[in-house]
């Protein structure tokens, strides 16, 4: 069971087209609009980033792409990736790239991050953070593997799946289970808890 969503002072501001983030809020109460962010702000790997760098970057960029848009209110960003064998993954290119993320997940522990920037407008207050969780997935056999890209839910998911798609290969060893979804909703709430005192003085 959810706790109720927190009162916050002004309208909140989603900025990200991913409809698992959408639906995470609603779960947990939130009421909110949505601004999608340009596709140039989601974009842009470094190669000298850390996993924790890259989400939170990016995430930044998100918000920072909205925020002008936006005269009054709170903007939450995020961004997800996963973490495998020295190796950041992203969303998949397409079939084959999936494959190949799904093939070196296999049978090893990796780690899901996520970025989320909480950002107040207009005072351009903003909080940053970044959430590590830790999964397992089994050792996936070339049928199984067939079968899941031959759904396509892997489409537009880090690391090539979802989660929240009840798979059984897939299990949390240490961390939140939303957070794998693309929005740490624990987390969210105590940022916005911030913001919400900041309002107050």
């Amino acid at each position: 069971m959810t706790s109720p969503a927190p009162d916050v002072p002004l309208p909140l501001i989603l900025a990200s087209g991913s409809p698992r983030r959408a639906e995470l809020m609603r779960e947990h109460g939130y009421e909110f609009v949505v601004e999608v962010p340009s596709p140039e702000a989601e974009c842009g790997m470094c190669s000298q980033e850390s996993p924790p760098e890259l989400v939170q970057r990016l995430a930044f960029q998100k918000a920072a792409d909205v925020a002008p848009r936006i005269s009054q209110g709170i903007l939450i960003a995020a961004d997800t990736v996963a973490h495998c064998h020295g190796q950041i993954l992203g969303k998949p290119r397409n079939r084959e790239h999936a494959a190949e993320m799904l093939r070196l997940m296999s049978g090893r522990v990796h780690q899901v991050y996520t970025g989320v920037v909480v950002w107040h407008r207009p005072s351009d207050v903003r909080f940053q953070d970044v959430v590590r969780t830790d999964l397992r997935m089994d050792t996936l056999s070339e049928s199984e593997l067939e079968t899941y890209l031959d759904s396509d839910a892997w489409e537009g998911k880090a690391g090539a799946f979802g989660y929240q798609d009840g798979l059984d290969w897939v299990h949390i060893v240490e961390g939140e289970e939303t957070n794998v979804v693309g929005l740490p909703m624990p987390r969210l709430r105590e940022m916005l808890g911030y913001l919400k005192r900041l309002d107050k003085r």
